[in-house]
This record gives structure tokens, sequence and C-alpha cells, in this order.
């Protein structure tokens, strides 16, 4: 072997060996992102000690003198388990991920500042009860003491070359929010419907979606049959990715005639979207008064889904419709103007500043909102397709952009209730989104019901996008709260839901126009 390619191998090697080097080091320095799990840590936010013990499968046990306590040990488990989850959470709802990703999250960015997330979060947490507020207080005290121990952050933070800000109790607002609009979201299937109109026959529609065509349950023979000729292809591309079925839930409850000693039995399923990290964290959280185990949420100190001493509870998806598009006439001449049964009016604007990673200038969006709801055909394509050349534009009218909403004061009250009645009085605080609560506590006693605000429409089933410049399709208000669905103590001792309708034929309110299927 030549000398020359002695010392290259030699030169080679070491290349190698510095490389295995700044690796390894790269590998400790990660390591010290995750969460410390044994030994003692100091956090002045505390007033008495609390004890963190974790299964082994890393479910956390919190043993607190109080539930303010509990509450700051589960902010800063969060922080340490779900950090860049919680930052997420946040940024999302603020329509604040441009300034750390870049250009191609600007139309979510454009999307949340429509909808005023932010705005509409200072106003609800003004509106909260005293407790509720004092336990978002004391969870952002656990998450700002884990940020205070000057971490090394996750590596999606080194990435992106990002320090989290201070966690403030208005940020915790944000999960509910954007937990709202995942499981609100009709106005898609109207613009999808709208789309899809444009291609098929009325009885084709029908068939597709379910709405009563034909006898019976269409077979695959039947809806191949009627598929034949169709343009498949184009339908497809139709149906953006965020319209496929991605979610769904199921839970029973038992009592009396229907288990073996008389006591209740409650299981829930609420299997969301896969994604990692998951929608829940699981935890136990133990004091002198409480005792509180199930899945909690990053962002929110409260158990959502789950048991206390007493009571157990958990949650599906009514499917109700809660949004509706209005097409919105322009004043002829005068694009700043719009049309109403009364004349016209103009819309009410407001500018936001989107800073910009690599950007030197902020994206300026002008947000304009009539009488129903802000105009989303700014920022959304498919709904600015539907008034294409036209003009027109599309606004959203959704009653968790009129608060306040104050379903976090319910969530809270529901996890400390001692018993049925107390979780039913506590539901009159739901806003948004609508959900099926089944409830069972240890008197025997099951119970569901389905709390939220749900439109009144005057005119239509909310399935298409309507016009709002004559007034017609206006709501009149929402559905009381004393005639929205619920049942207690069932003769069978049987409470079932999988998402499945769930009023009677001759409910007197429209809460959906199509349901899931029953099976």
């Amino acid at each position: 072997m030549s000398r020359r390619i002695r010392w290259l191998l030699i030169s080679l090697g070491g290349v190698a060996a510095l490389i295995a080097v700044a690796a390894a080091g790269v590998y400790v320095y990660l390591l010290q992102s995750l969460p410390q799990t044994t030994g003692r840590i100091t956090l002045p936010a505390l007033s008495a000690p609390v004890e963190v013990t974790r299964d082994d499968r890393g479910v956390p046990t919190i043993e607190a003198e109080s539930l303010s306590d509990a509450y700051t040990a589960l902010g800063f488990l969060h922080a340490q388990d779900r950090l860049f989850q919680l930052e997420l959470t946040r940024r999302v709802a603020a329509g604040r991920l441009a300034e750390v990703v870049g250009p191609s999250v600007l139309g979510i960015d454009k999307f949340m500042r429509i909808l005023g997330f932010r705005q509409r979060a200072e106003a609800d947490l003004a509106a909260l009860s005293r407790p509720t507020r004092a336990a978002l207080d004391a969870y952002a005290d656990g998450v700002n003491a884990f940020l205070a121990r000057d971490p090394v952050l996750p590596l999606e933070f080194q990435v992106l070359r990002q320090t989290p800000d201070r966690w403030r109790p208005v940020d915790s607002l944000a999960w509910l929010q954007l937990m709202g609009l995942q499981l609100s979201g009709n106005w898609r299937e109207e613009i999808e419907r709208a789309r899809v109109a444009e291609k098929l026959t009325g009885p084709r529609m029908a068939l597709l979606y379910g709405d009563g065509a034909g006898d019976g349950t269409p077979t695959i023979e039947r809806v191949q049959r009627a598929a034949r000729g169709l343009p498949l292809k184009d339908l497809a591309n139709l149906l953006p990715w965020e319209l496929e079925p991605k979610s769904a839930s199921n839970a029973w409850a038992l009592n009396g005639p229907a288990t073996a000693d008389g006591r209740t039995l409650l299981a829930n399923d609420p299997h969301l979207a896969l994604r990692a990290p998951g929608y829940w964290y699981l935890a136990r959280i133990e004091t002198p008064e409480h005792t509180l185990v199930g899945a909690t949420a990053p962002g929110v100190p409260f158990t959502i889904l789950g048991r206390n001493r007493n009571v157990a509870w958990g949650l599906t998806t009514t499917h109700s419709d809660t949004q509706d598009l209005f097409i919105e006439k322009l004043a002829s001449g005068n694009p700043d103007r719009y049309v109403t049964p009364d004349g016209t009016a103009p819309f009410e604007t407001r500018t936001e500043l989107i800073p910009v990673a690599g950007e030197s200038d902020p994206e300026t969006l002008i947000v304009r909102r009539t009488r129903h709801g802000p105009v989303i055909s700014d920022a959304v394509d498919s709904a600015a397709n539907l008034v294409a050349g036209q003009d027109k534009v599309v606004a959203l009218a959704w009653p968790a952009l009129n608060g306040p909403d104050r379903t976090l004061d319910a969530i809270r009250r529901v996890s400390l209730a001692r018993d049925v009645d107390a979780g039913l009085a506590a539901l009159d605080r739901v806003g948004t989104p609508q959900q099926n609560i089944f409830l069972a506590d240890d008197r025997g006693n099951i119970a569901v019901a389905a709390p939220g605000r749900v439109p009144v429409r005057t005119r239509g089933d909310g399935m298409r996008p309507v016009p709002g410049w004559n007034g017609n399709y206006d709501w009149d208000g929402l559905i009381p709260a004393a005639a929205l669905p619920g049942t207690k103590n069932p003769g069978d001792g049987r409470l079932v839901n999988a998402n499945n309708k769930l009023v009677p034929d001759g409910y007197p309110y429209a809460i959906a126009a199509s349901w899931p299927p029953p099976f």
C-alpha cells in the first residue's frame, strides 16, 4: 500500500471518528430534552410538596395537597412531555405559524386570523368564573416553571431555532377553539355538496349522501350501477383531504336492569384522527378531597374524559350542523359595502399583520366581517371558487365566533360533580362544540345530554351555501337549552351512541340534516 493511500485512509478514519464524536455529542445533548422522571425538582409556584410517580407506561399520578398545586404540577408535566404540542396548538389558533415555518403555511394563518380566535379567546377568558381562571393561572405557572429551568428544548425547537414564549392563561383557550373547529366542520361539507352538485343529478346526490333515495340501504352493486358514466376521477379531485372521514366516537352507559348487580357501568371511545403525539394525555390526580382519573389535554388543566370518586363521564360527537355559509352580494360600484335586507352596509374590517419567516415585511391581511360572520373566501380557496368571477363573497356563520363561550367552566364543574344531577347542571355553560356527554354515578344513575349552541334556521336545512342578502335564510336564535336532547335513567337501563341520530323523528328542531349511518 502506498504512503499516499495510507495517509488518505488515516485521514478518512479521523474524519469518521470526528463525525461519530460529534453525533454522539448531539445525541447526548438532545437526551437532556427528555423529561426528568426521578429525583427532586424545586418549583416555587407550589404551595406544598407534590409527589409525581409514573407507571411502566409513563402515565403519571400526581399527589398534591390541593387542586391548585395539582394543576400546576400537570402544567409542568405537559411542558416536560408535550412542549412542542403546546406551542403548536397556540400558534395555530393565533395564526402565528408562518413566522416560524414560512410562507407555506400562510393560508392557515390567514384563515385563523379571519376567524379571530385570538380576540375571541381574550373575551372568553374574561367571562370565565373565578375558580376556572384560577385553575388556568395555576396551570400556566406550571408550564412557565418548566420553561424557567432553561431546559434543553425538544428537537422541533432546535430545527426551527425557536424558543417558546411564556404560557398565558388565554393560551389554554386555543385547545378548545381548535377542537371546536375540528368537531364543527359542516361548512366544508356545504362546499363539497355545492361542488359535487355541479356533477350529479338529484337522485345520484341522494344516493351518494344517503338522503333516503331508493328502498333500504344502498348495496355495493346499486352504487356501482349509479356511478357508471360519471367522471369519478374529477369527483375524487373535488374533495380536499380535510373532508375525508377521520373521526368518530362511541359510548355506552348501563344501570339497573342492564347490569348484574344494579350498579352503573360507563365506557367511552373518543377516537379522533390518528396523530402523534395524540390528543390526550392520561393522568391521575389525588388530593385529600378529589380523585381525577382519565384523559387530560395538553393546554388545559382539567380532566376532559374520565372519572372522579363518584361520577364517570365520556363524550361522543353529536355531528350537529352549527355552521352555515352565506353568499353575500357586494354593493353595486362599492366593494366596501354589501347588500342586506335593509339596504347596503359596510363591512366591519380590521387589519392583521402576519410575520413570515424569511420575509422582511409582514403579510398584510384585511379581515372583513358581515352581519352573518367573517368573510372566509378571502383566505379559503374552495370558498373563493364558489363565487369566482362574481361580485360576491362567502361569510361563515358559527355560534363559536359569537361569545362569550364558557365551556371550560362546564368542563371543570363536570369533573368535580358529586352525582349525575350535578354533572347535568354544569352543562348550562357549554358553548362550542356541541357534544353528547354520558354520565354515570355511584348512586345508580346514568344520563346523556347534548348541550351547546345550535342555530334555529328559518329556512333551508343548512346543507348548501345560501343567499345572505335577502334575509330568507337568517337564523332565528338558538335552540333553547331546555329543548336540547337528553335522557336520564331509561327504563331498559341502556344508553348507547356511536354518533348516530340522537333525536326522534318528531323532534321539533333541526339539529342536523345528515347523520352518520346507524350501523
